[in-house]
């Protein structure tokens, strides 16, 4: 049974010196667990903090923590992006279903679990609330786990559930869940939303990630019928097309009738909605994303973005030159598992421009550097605000006509001179 804890920096007292510790990751960030470890760990040494994209992380990010506390970074996010460039932390590429694997075969060892759950029900079972991802697996392989039961975290269903007993400290604070609100959506986002829905049929099964581009695709769906859910995360514009009716997941031959996720990260609204539905399906993203599973639900389209595609297809999404930026994600396992299924479809968005219009994100070759997170053989449709390539089953010289197609029109004369000399 769990100790009950009077205040978070009781709660992380136990935390010793060489552990290795799992923190529940997105908008389910424990940050007030966090804000005590970043004291504690003054008095430690050699402490790694394991995570995928954390929020309101800036505590364990100080300079103080030099020596005392690493953090390991499966997804880089904006508080440890800086850390990690200049080699104050790490990064590991991983595929985002692979994690929960490293960590039950133990090539990843985990000592300790930092959770937020919602407070337990009358069977004494908690919630991890809108973030199961990886830490599911964590719980089950720390030796300790450490809560911070929040009333505030909505209940969700699926793999959420942990018991009270199995959790080791435990300190009830009342705190806001972090929230995205939605933003208005600029004319370039909303042209390429546009496209991308073009691409979108009755019936189809989607994934999609947080941010401009999925949210302006989704916003120009409301045309459409019947369509499902299987994606490792969302946001807000999914809402709307679940209220009225457009997705119903009622052609998924995996979990039909249910919306399958593993994180989900936006508005109040949205979370208020998730509580206690039982529609909504939170899982082991090591099942989320596994192709195997994802290509079993026909005309499964996966919709993903990218910093930087070259003219020969090569799709770099995790960094900028030799700068890191995000991670891999599970943008290649929907790669992989959309083009499996029957009907099936992959989809990378992005703008045509980066840096206010001075850069062509579209380019003759990756910045010297950039790691590739979706090989050229994998790529399927790419799509700009100024249109929309299908890359499959094409030559180099068939794609690089087909990418000049939809770069920036001031950029295209230049693109081809390079395709040519290059």
């Amino acid at each position: 049974m769990a100790i009950i804890c009077a205040s978070a920096a009781e709660a992380v007292k136990s935390i010793k010196s060489g552990d290795r510790i799992w923190c529940q990751s997105m908008a389910a960030t424990p940050y007030r667990l966090l804000e005590a470890l970043a004291q504690h760990a003054q008095q430690l040494t050699d402490v790694q903090l394991l995570q995928l994209h954390l929020e309101q992380a800036d505590a364990v990010c100080a300079p103080v923590l030099e020596g005392h506390l690493r953090n390991r970074c499966f997804f880089v996010g904006a508080s440890t992006r800086d850390l990690v460039n200049c080699g104050r932390a790490d990064y590991v590429p991983v595929f985002l279903s692979d994690i929960p694997r490293l960590f039950r075969t133990g090539d990843q060892p985990i000592d300790v679990a930092l959770i937020q759950v919602s407070p337990p029900d009358r069977h004494g079972n908690c919630s991890l609330g809108i973030s199961v991802e990886a830490s599911m697996a964590a719980c089950e392989m720390a030796s300790t786990i450490i809560a911070q039961i929040n009333p505030q975290m909505p209940r969700t269903h699926g793999d959420a559930s942990i018991p009270l007993r199995k959790i080791h400290f435990a300190v009830t604070l009342d705190s806001p869940v972090v929230t995205h609100d939605p933003k208005p959506f600029s004319e370039v986002h909303k042209r390429i939303g546009e496209n991308v829905a073009g691409l979108i049929k009755n019936g189809d099964c989607l994934q999609m990630g947080i941010g401009a581009i999925p949210d302006a695709a989704l916003a120009a769906l409301h045309g459409h019928q019947h369509l499902g859910i299987h994606t490792e995360m969302f946001s807000n514009g999914v809402l709307p097309l679940l209220l009225s009716g457009v997705i119903d997941n009622s052609r998924k031959v995996i979990q039909p009738g249910k919306t399958v996720t593993s994180f989900a990260m936006g508005s109040r609204a949205l979370y208020d909605f998730l509580d206690d539905n039982t529609e909504v399906l939170f899982l082991d993203v090591a099942y989320v994303n596994s192709p195997a599973v994802i290509r079993k639900n026909p005309q499964t389209v996966s919709i993903n973005s990218a910093i930087q595609i070259d003219l020969g297809g090569q799709v770099s999404s995790d960094s900028i030159g030799n700068r890191i930026y995000s991670g891999f994600g599970g943008q290649v396992d929907f790669v992989t598992g959309s083009q499996l299924s029957a009907g099936g479809r992959s989809i990378m968005a992005l703008p045509s421009t980066a840096q206010g219009g001075r850069e062509s994100r579209i380019t003759a070759q990756l910045s010297p550097g950039a790691g590739v997170v979706t090989s050229r053989a994998q790529v399927d449709y790419v799509v700009t605000e100024y249109g929309v390539a299908r890359l499959r089953g094409t030559s180099l010289r068939e794609r690089a006509q087909l990418l000049i197609g939809i770069a920036h029109p001031d950029f295209r004369e230049s693109l081809y001179k390079q395709f040519h000399n290059v």
